[in-house]
């Protein structure tokens, strides 16, 4: 009877551990929703078309945005689709609620017709990438 009695208790504490495991993965969720009070990239607008421009003709624009998040926002990089187009970027941490900007540079040397330049942003965001573009026509002189 003792035997028996040793076995069911073990058997008890097994299934409390396995539960106990359990309620910490649970418990572990709340950390993700820690993640979702991180920085968040809020654009006025994610395309800007410059409309018809002639060959040769630089236009910049600036993509503004708003830390729509609960910490600070760090930009890592910048990268455009084509070499033609050069972004810039805060690089400093963007506070809560502060905005900034991404200025974009787009050189139409060697281009012609409808162009699409797309900027990829990358941040401690989640999504970790954020895109904006950059569209308009390149006309002949």
């Amino acid at each position: 009877m003792k035997k028996l009695f040793l076995v069911f208790m073990a058997a008890s504490m097994l299934m409390l551990a396995c539960n106990s495991n359990g309620n910490n993965t649970a418990d572990n969720s709340s950390g993700a929703s820690a993640t979702a009070d991180g920085p968040t990239m809020k654009f006025e607008k994610e395309t800007h078309d410059f409309g018809k421009i002639k060959q040769g003709d630089k236009v910049t624009y600036e993509f503004k945005f708003t830390n729509a998040g609960k910490s600070p926002l760090i930009i890592k990089d910048a990268i455009a689709s084509c070499g033609c187009t050069k972004p810039e970027w805060p690089s400093t941490p963007i506070k809560p609620g502060e905005s900034g900007a991404i200025k974009v540079t787009f050189d139409s040397r060697s281009k012609m017709g409808l162009q699409d330049k797309q900027i990829t942003i990358t941040a401690n965001t989640n999504p970790a990438q954020n895109l904006v573009h950059l569209i308009g026509e390149v006309t002949a002189n």
